[in-house]
């Protein structure tokens, strides 16, 4: 047996090894102290309980301010892991450790009017605030990297592919700025979640029935919003312990993420084969047996985690679905680890494409030679409306499919009828881009000629 106890170092899970430690158990465990002594904190803003409570509760389990929450606290995550089993979510054991850890006095303040729910809900939002601004963070710098790259070959011709095949030119530009493009939706759209990540604050079955009934209904409305003030949460409308949209919300915008990550990662990754070798990561991963390789190693780890999001995505919704009654019977309780591990896999494939967006090189020569792969073909689309009203369409597709395609141009400048036309201009790839340069370059003003 191992001496090490720890179950998941991210020894399986090199994609986010290195940058999961703000959702990891610790992690958690902090952030249910932090919910408890929130708790305490709201109800001393409310005058609902004398500020020396909550100072001398926060001061025993470790309170350091809205932004950092608790530390310190003396609950180990493996023992309160095994405690939980007993009944059913960490919170039940956890009260009684936070009890004894303060003045006989003040404990039964503690968790006084929630419920474990109303902890462990509270407690994922602010790990998942956390996680998510540095998912944030690391987008922003990976899109800020390929917008910069984007621009500085806005006009480097390179061949389309489309069903794996050359389709027409595009730029290489444009293809960069599509991946940043896909990114910064993706970061629209998770800020917009992130600052709304709500509290939870109910009691027994979300009807705050204990607070109205000790402190009086004025005081139960205004509860939530100072909880969730104290955490830099969002205040509810309501209390959800059945409705889940925050949970699926969050859910939705991570896949989109890790979407967005993996179209990046994939066409980095096939852009790198050896024969194509139009792009390269910054620095490559090496191979156990094969000295030579220098492997798409940033790629490879982002792929892996979105090829993971959507069934983790189709989780929590199906969890949601299943949150009957006042409180789910084993549907919540499958949101917990899932949530976590869409978290986790964000924060290390953000990580990555940051890291990759850096380092990323162009290789122009090789983009240039392959698009003369074809001698021509790549053009096709243009030549054919230039050409078939001179000689035909039939004749026009025998001169495409005919013979070695690099001797297109000889074959073309051979037929008399097309003496009228400039063939070197039509044969261009780089005059047939379309708008590939603005959509590289969006502020471009300089048209192209």
């Amino acid at each position: 047996m191992p001496s090490d106890s720890g179950f998941d170092h991210g020894l399986l899970s090199p994609a986010t090894a290195g940058h999961d430690a703000l959702v990891c158990d610790a992690a958690v465990v902090d952030a249910l102290v932090t919910a408890e002594v929130a708790l305490v904190r709201a109800l001393a803003a409310e005058r609902a309980v004398d500020d020396g409570v909550a100072e001398r509760i926060g001061s025993a389990l470790g309170w350091q301010g809205e932004q950092i929450g608790c530390r310190d606290h003396g609950v180990d995550p493996r023992e309160l892991a095994l405690a939980a089993v007993g009944g059913g979510n960490p919170v039940i054991p956890l009260v009684g450790r936070l009890r004894s850890a303060v003045d006989e006095a003040d404990a039964p303040w503690i968790h006084r009017g929630a419920t474990s729910q109303d902890i462990l809900d509270t407690a994922l939002m602010v790990v998942s605030r956390r996680a998510t601004a540095q998912v944030l963070t690391d987008l922003i710098a990976a899109a800020d990297s390929l917008r910069t790259l984007a621009v500085e070959h806005a006009d480097d011709v390179a061949a389309a592919r489309t069903l794996t095949q050359h389709a027409v030119p595009t730029t290489t530009g444009a293809r960069i700025g599509a991946w940043e493009r896909g990114i910064r939706r993706s970061i629209d759209r998770l800020g917009d979640v992130r600052d709304t990540l709500p509290a939870q604050l109910g009691g027994a079955a979300g009807t705050l029935a204990s607070f109205a009934d000790e402190f009086g209904a004025d005081l139960a409305r205004r509860l939530p919003a100072a909880f969730a003030g104290q955490l830099g949460l969002s205040a509810p409308a309501a209390p959800w312990h059945t409705e889940r949209w925050p949970v699926t919300e969050l859910g939705d915008v991570l896949v989109q993420v890790l979407d967005a990550l993996g179209k990046l990662a994939g066409d980095v990754a096939t852009l790198s084969r050896t024969e194509i070798g139009e792009l390269a990561e910054g620095s490559g991963g090496g191979s156990s047996a094969m000295p030579q390789k220098q492997n798409p190693a940033h790629s490879v780890l982002i792929r892996s985690a979105a090829v993971r999001a959507p069934q983790l995505g189709a989780t929590v919704h199906l969890a949601s679905t299943l949150a009957v009654d006042e409180r789910p019977d084993g549907a919540w309780h499958a949101e917990w680890p899932t949530l976590r591990e869409l978290l986790r896999i964000a924060l290390g494939a953000a990580a990555h494409s940051r890291d990759l967006a850096t380092g990323l090189r162009v290789d122009r020569g090789a983009a240039a030679r392959n698009l003369d792969l074809t001698g021509g073909l790549i053009v096709s689309e243009r030549l054919r409306r230039a050409l078939v009203p001179l000689i035909g369409a039939e004749r026009f597709a025998e001169l495409v499919a005919a013979g070695d395609p690099t001797t297109l141009a000889d074959r073309l400048r051979a037929l008399p009828e097309v003496a009228v036309l400039d063939l070197d201009d039509l044969l261009d790839a780089g005059r047939y881009t379309g708008l590939a340069s603005e959509f590289a370059d969006p502020d471009s003003t300089e048209p192209k000629p």
